[in-house]
């Protein structure tokens, strides 16, 4: 059998963003909806009294700094231009296209259709969904959920585009109607940054604000590629750059947005010499991050010794911290070749990266996936928070910590209480301002959830927004999970995979998009957002919707909510899904910080909730920083096997295939590849384009990708990388963190064989 030759390679561009960002905005707002509504949408793009963007969670300057001319970045455009699409996916559609059609097409395909425009049911037996009422949808869902032997036999997954005020009600509706089954999207990526930044620093959360970005002597960025994943972090790196401030870029392989940077808004830096982002790459081993980090504090205790204390900041250390000295001990005896060795750095390098923190205190770290999907990741993470302790680098301007949050409200989502363990604390009052008895017993995280379903202990699973069939670990696992499911019930914008991948029956409830007004009996309604950062701000959509029978998150929620606990809930549902104020109210009497919600909400820039770390304190047991000894990983793999990572292409955002121009890496015309290094092509016997099979090997299992394509790319040796989500079809349910249950997708050993096409 002969397979087309698809991809197309061209050199990886040394500069990111400038005029070809501009050029693939123009593109995607032509193509996907009209110009006018397009442009017009764009300039309420992350503006005070705007709407924040649907992509992803990097802060906004502050309300006097915002752009008025374009406050986004090219991902933000193609996000806005996906979901305010002139394309519709009406009744008709669904009558065309039958169930097994629509699986034969790619995910790119169906997203591309357009917007989802009315509730459609996928009866028992049926292949074609149909319409189907709002009012009947919300009766289907609350006999299904009322006829369980327990709550528990339901799951409420939660995607992190969901608002502060929908995540809010959904959460207090899962926990009335009995269970804590609560999973979402953060299990899969910054579940291990929160809880070793909790348990060491007080506080699950990044440290730093925007401005403390252009103020850092040196940042060091470590496994986050800012310029396809956060692109406006771009524009406060070229600020730290002119402030004199130097950047440490930690990666298996080079990304654009570190190398050379353009501002598309300045077209005089379109031509000439860009700015040049980093100025020590490391071209790390996947899961070399620990022992790295673990040898820059070895070099600096050294150099700390020699000084005579002038490297560590003792007086922070003796005022701030506990644990100090069993990590000295560690430090005095760990081996630095080992380390460096096991890093697969090479030595002169690792020392270039001591020098230049020795002398600064001003240091962030930040760092997203590339850490935090490992089965140590919070090893990883509190080597971090070690080394920014030893240099006093916390409660500081310009110093901290920055894990990277991905999807736009996954931060705010888990402060409103979309978590399976939420602390007592939180659902004390809750049964205070909601008069009911919360259920105490732990529910699933993600991974437990996908195994509870294929052993058959769910019958119900209601996903608010996202794409789990294929943003999951284990893709074969959770297809098949979700098939055993009496019922799947979707609240979506666009047709994706998991409408496709359904439970005997299932339901799509399409809700309004962020562009979008939401105008309820009493008048224009708002909801908010966090960032990053801790600030919380309005969003405010401005666009007709797209359908007249389109319902907000928080009315569908209402809807569910109220048909289904019926007599059993004292909530006022219909009230707080046509009034937003009362449900700000609700989340003010429950979550800390939120005092005065409404009236701070409708200030420009909104507000930054309280973040002990940046006023030097720490909300620990004891009121300390705690440094931590963490075990090395054991990273042997089978003899000639590959460390396999997931990542995304400039061309999409989580599971949204926006197109298949990888423009950042030479990419063109198809996902279905592996980057290699050339030397590790010619060990195997592969050539550029070749077709290879991957397998993984995990505890005796196999699970296998055929006919993907070889890219050759400056990758660490023995490394490769695979596109997310389609590698995730590689990624063990049981390969993840024994702590946060994180999957461990960045690192997974494969085996690579010729394709026999």
């Amino acid at each position: 059998m002969k397979k087309e030759n698809k991809v197309k390679i061209s050199p990886m561009p040394g500069t990111s963003v400038g005029f070809p960002a501009i050029k693939s905005v123009g593109y995607y707002l032509w193509e996907e909806t009209y110009i006018g509504r397009g442009v017009k949408t764009l300039f309420k793009l992350n503006q005070p009294k705007g709407f924040d963007c649907p992509s992803c969670a990097w802060p906004d300057p502050d309300a006097d700094k915002v752009s008025k001319i374009a406050e986004y970045c090219e991902n933000g455009v193609k996000a806005v231009a996906w979901e305010s699409t002139k394309h519709r996916v009406t009744a008709d559609f669904f009558k065309e296209n039958s169930i097994d059609s629509l699986l034969e097409k790619s995910d790119y395909w169906l997203e591309k259709q357009g917007r989802l425009t009315q509730p459609m049911i996928l009866r028992e037996g049926s292949r074609h969904y149909e319409p189907i009422s709002w009012d009947e949808a919300f009766e289907f869902i609350a006999e299904k959920l009322s006829g369980l032997d327990s709550p528990d036999e339901a799951v409420f997954y939660t995607s992190g585009r969901a608002s502060n005020e929908a995540a809010f009600l959904y959460q207090s509706f899962v926990r009335q109607f009995g269970t804590n089954n609560l999973p979402d999207c953060s299990n899969m990526c910054h579940e291990a940054s929160g809880k070793a930044l909790k348990e060491t620093l007080g506080i699950g959360k990044a440290s730093v604000t925007l401005d403390d970005i252009s103020e850092a002597d040196v940042l060091i960025n470590i496994g986050q590629n800012a310029g396809t994943n956060s692109p406006r972090m771009l524009l406060s790196l070229e600020q730290l750059k002119k402030n004199a401030g130097k950047i440490i870029v930690v990666n298996p392989m080079p990304e654009a947005g570190f190398m050379h940077f353009r501002h598309p808004q300045r077209p005089w830096e379109w031509v000439g010499k860009p700015t040049k982002i980093h100025d020590l790459y490391l071209s790390i081993r996947i899961n070399g991050d620990i022992f790295f980090l673990k040898a820059l504090m070895k070099i600096l205790y050294e150099e700390d010794l020699r000084s005579g204390g002038n490297v560590f900041d003792h007086a922070f250390i003796d005022k701030n911290t506990s644990g100090f000295e069993d990590l000295l001990k560690e430090l005095k005896t760990s081996n630095l070749e080992e380390l460096i060795q096991q890093s697969g750095l090479e030595p002169e390098l690792v020392f270039k990266a001591a020098e230049m923190l020795k002398d600064k205190q001003k240091i962030i770290i930040a760092w997203a996936m590339g850490v935090t999907q490992h089965r140590n990741a919070e090893n990883t993470i509190r080597e971090i928070v070690n080394l920014l302790l030893l240099k006093g680098s916390i409660g500081k301007k310009g110093a901290g910590t920055l894990p990277v949050r991905g999807h736009s409200n996954v931060q705010g989502d888990r402060t409103m209480g979309i978590w399976e363990k939420m602390p007592d604390s939180f659902l004390d009052r809750m049964e205070k301002i909601f008069e009911f008895k919360a259920p105490r017993k732990h529910g699933y995280s993600t991974v437990a959830a996908i195994k509870a379903m294929a052993d058959k202990k769910v019958k119900v699973f209601f996903g608010l927004g996202g794409n789990f069939s294929l943003a999951a670990p284990d893709t074969n696992l959770v297809f098949e999970g979700l098939r055993n499911c009496d019922l799947t019930v979707q609240v979506s914008t666009k047709l994706n995979r998991s409408h496709l991948i359904h439970g005997k029956a299932a339901l799509i409830l399409p809700c309004l998009g962020r562009t979008e007004a939401d105008i309820s009996p009493i008048g224009p309604q708002f909801v908010s957002t966090e960032d990053t950062a801790g600030r919380v701000r309005m969003s405010l959509g401005d666009l007709p919707p797209i359908s007249t029978d389109l319902k907000s998150e928080v009315e569908i929620i209402c809807g569910i909510a109220q048909t289904t606990l019926k007599s059993k809930t004292k909530t006022e549902w219909k009230s707080l899904s046509q009034n937003y104020d009362l449900i700000r109210e609700k989340i003010e009497s429950v979550i800390d910080g939120f005092e005065d919600y409404n009236q701070r909400i409708r200030k420009a820039g909104g507000f930054y909730l309280p973040n002990c770390n940046r006023e030097g304190k720490f909300q620990t047991q004891d009121g300390k920083a705690h440094f931590t000894v963490n075990a090395l990983p054991q990273n042997e793999i089978g003899k000639g096997n590959f460390i396999l990572m997931t990542v995304r292409s400039h061309d999409q955002f989580n599971t949204t295939i926006y197109g298949f121009d990888d423009r950042y890496r030479g990419i063109k015309n198809s996902r279905e590849v592996v980057m290699m290094h050339e030397d590790d092509m010619k060990t195997i016997g592969v050539a550029s384009e070749d077709f290879v099979n991957i397998t993984s090997h995990f505890n005796g299992q196999k699970r296998e990708l055929r006919d993907f394509q070889v890219v050759p790319y400056m990758i660490s040796k023995g490394c490769v990388g695979v596109y997310f989500p389609e590698g995730n079809v590689l990624v063990a349910i049981d390969n993840k963190s024994p702590e946060s249950f994180c999957p461990a997708s960045k690192f997974v050993e494969v085996s690579i064989k010729k394709s026999d096409i």
